[in-house]
C-alpha cells in the first residue's frame, strides 16, 4: 500500500516515501567525533550490568533486600537454569562469572531498543554481534584444548563415534566445518538478524504511518493509524524477541562449552 501511494504521489510530483533500510543503522559520530551511537551504548550497558550487580552484593545479609533479591534471583537464574543444568554440577560453577555477564550485556543492550529516546539495539549492528560471537568462540575452544589437548579434541569435535572409517572422508569435514568453523557465524548471525529485522520492521511502520496519514489522505487516514497500532505490537513482540535472543545465546554458549568438555562426541 505505501509503494503503491509513493509511486502515485511521486508520479504526481509530491514526495514519495523512502522506505528505511540499512542506512538507518549507519549512525553519525557524536559532535563531530568518531564516537557513535552504538559505542556509547555497549560502553552504557557495561556500566549498568556491572553497577547493578555491584549494588545489589555491596551489602549482603541473610535476610535479603529488594535489590539484593533481585540480583540474587536474576544471578541464579542463569546459574541454575542454564549453567549447572547444561553444563553439568561437575564443571558449570567456573563459567557461571563468563554467563551471567554475557546474559546480561546482550539484554541490556537489546532492551535499548524499546527504551524511549535511546531505541536502538545495539547488537543490530553486525560487527557488534559478531564480536561478542568470536569471544565466545575462544572461551568454548580454548577449554576444549585445555581439556583434551589440540589434536584430541579436534578428534572429539570432528570425528563422530559409533561410525564407520569408511564414512570419514565425508563426515569428518562436514563435522569440523560445523563444529569448528560456523559455529560462532550462526551464532552472531541469529543475534544480528532478529534485531535488525525487529528495527527496521518498527520504523517502517512508525514513518510509513506517518507519510500515509501526511502525504496519501483518503485511505491513508484510516491506514496510517493502522500501521501505528501494528508498531505498538510489533514492539511489544520485539520486547519479547530481545529477551529471548539474549537467552538462546548464553544457553548455545552453555551447550557449547559443554560439547567442548564432554570425553564422547
Amino acid at each position: 500500500m505505501i509503494t503503491a501511494a509513493s509511486a502515485t504521489i511521486a508520479a504526481e510530483g509530491g514526495d514519495a516515501y523512502n522506505a528505511p533500510g540499512p542506512s538507518i543503522f549507519e549512525l553519525p559520530g557524536i559532535a563531530g567525533t568518531d564516537v557513535t551511537k552504538p559505542m556509547v551504548l555497549l560502553f552504557l550497558a557495561g556500566i549498568l550490568v556491572f553497577g547493578f550487580f555491584y549494588l545489589a552484593s555491596r551489602k549482603r545479609a541473610l535476610v535479603p533486600g529488594k535489590l539484593q533479591f533481585a540480583g540474587e534471583g536474576a544471578y541464579g537464574f542463569v546459574r541454575n537454569s542454564v549453567a549447572r543444568d547444561i553444563i553439568g554440577s561437575h564443571d558449570f560453577q567456573k563459567f557461571v562469572p563468563y554467563l551471567v555477564t554475557v546474559f546480561f550485556f546482550i539484554l541490556v543492550n537489546n532492551l535499548f531498543g524499546s527504551i524511549p529516546f535511546i531505541q536502538f539495539p545495539t547488537f543490530s549492528r553486525a560487527g557488534m554481534a559478531y564480536a561478542l560471537a568470536g569471544l565466545s568462540w575462544l572461551v568454548y575452544n580454548g577449554v576444549g584444548v585445555s581439556k583434551h589437548g589440540l589434536i584430541g579434541y579436534l578428534k572429539l569435535q570432528s570425528v563422530p563415534s559409533g561410525v564407520s572409517p569408511v564414512m570419514y572422508p565425508l563426515l569428518v569435514p562436514l563435522e569440523f566445518f560445523s563444529n569448528i568453523l560456523v559455529r560462532p557465524v550462526t551464532l552472531a548471525l541469529r543475534l544480528f538478524a532478529n534485531l535488525f529485522a525487529g528495527h527496521i520492521l518498527l520504523v517502517l511502520f512508525s514513518t510509513g504511518g506517518l507519510y500515509l496519514i501526511e502525504h496519501v489522505g483518503g485511505i491513508g487516514y484510516v491506514a496510517g493509524p493502522v500501521a501505528w497500532v501494528l508498531a505498538i505490537a510489533v514492539s511489544f513482540l520485539e520486547i519479547l524477541v530481545q529477551v529471548l535472543q539474549a537467552y538462546v545465546f548464553v544457553l548455545l554458549n552453555a551447550m557449547y562449552i559443554q560439547g567442548a568438555l564432554a570425553d564422547e562426541h
